[in-house]
């Protein structure tokens, strides 16, 4: 197996990697301590906990699919007891993640029927990239309609016909909190092939794919090759155990040559993943400068304007007479 020249953590990790003459390129990402701070900042009940865990790895395994500077989002809008779970992915590698929910609605479903369809009740997953004020916004939208997470973004590619991807994933939980484990293959662009025109989804209308997938290496396959090829990569992926996928027995170099040396893996230069929330006291400040007098009053108490984050559940704290007198108006 090529490799990248160098150590990598057993987990909260993403690693690219190709799988030789398949015309298939992939990511394994695995998170632990990210998940473990994450749901530890909130007091969710398992079903919720364990959902969100598996957005968070799903989030990260998307978003090292894209070439993208700013931040990648993915959120489930439910009409149910579960009614939104957010996770992002910055392009340096900052994980965050929170969800709201009914705690009683919860708390009736049983807990063998605490599935995604029942949790949500039904509603949309929401992919988006951002890259800041200057530069345009990309939105992918599709129903919550699938047994679970990695049925709806099947469902996604599929409408939208963008490209040839696969998923394999396994949520756990342990002593010390959450970890997870995603494996994602693609199909590499090829003219008149799967993959080869990226239009509509999230991305630019009109990008080709090396724009936003990254540069692929190897040489084309003729149609009948890479249909095989790509068949039987997505066969040994699903033969990984929910074990080797979330760790940390098995390293991720030695799972991808457990799943893939008999036709040549070659790893290429991955990063690392952090619990990292983006929110400060100065952003807070700024947000409650922008509203009007009488919006402020409405949302002090007793002279005290206090803000509670929803990703970390850090609390900010201001009087109302310093904002008001930090105004510029």
């Amino acid at each position: 197996m090529g490799t990248a020249g160098s150590t990598v953590p057993t987990s909260d990790f993403v690693q690219p990697f190709q799988i030789e003459g398949h015309g298939v390129r992939g990511r394994l990402v695995r998170i632990d301590r990210v998940a473990s701070e994450v749901v530890a900042k909130h007091a969710y009940p398992e079903p919720v906990a364990h959902l969100l865990t598996e957005m968070m790895v799903l989030a990260a395994t998307l978003a090292a699919m894209l070439k993208y500077e700013g931040v990648f989002t993915l959120q489930a809008k439910g009409n149910g007891a579960l009614r939104l779970m957010v996770a992002d992915v910055t392009s340096a590698g900052a994980v965050r993640g929170y969800a709201q929910f009914d705690a009683e609605a919860v708390a009736a479903i049983p807990p063998t029927q605490a599935s995604l369809p029942r949790l949500t009740g039904g509603g949309y997953l929401a992919f988006t990239v951002d890259q800041g004020e200057h530069a345009e916004r990309y939105q992918g939208i599709v129903e919550l309609d699938g047994a679970n997470l990695v049925e709806c973004i099947h469902h996604y590619f599929r409408q939208s016909e963008q490209l040839q991807a696969g998923f394999k994933l396994a949520v756990q939980r342990h002593e010390g909190g959450w970890r997870a484990g995603a494996i994602m293959l693609q199909r590499l662009p090829s003219e008149g092939g799967p993959g080869g025109d990226i239009r509509g989804g999230w991305l630019p209308e009109g990008a080709q794919a090396t724009d936003w997938l990254g540069d692929a290496e190897g040489e084309a396959l003729d149609t009948d090759e890479a249909e095989d090829a790509w068949r039987r990569a997505v066969v040994l992926m699903a033969s990984a155990q929910e074990n080797e996928l979330t760790g940390p027995a098995l390293g991720i170099h030695e799972l991808l040559y457990r799943l893939f040396h008999e036709d040549g893996v070659r790893v290429f230069a991955g990063h690392e993943l952090m619990a990292k929330c983006r929110c400060s006291a100065e952003r807070v400040e700024r947000v409650l400068q922008s509203l009007i007098h009488e919006e402020l009053a409405d949302l002090a108490v007793e002279g005290a304007l206090v803000v509670t984050c929803e990703f970390c559940n850090s609390e900010y704290r201001f009087t109302l007479a310093e904002i008001l007198a930090a105004r510029k108006d």
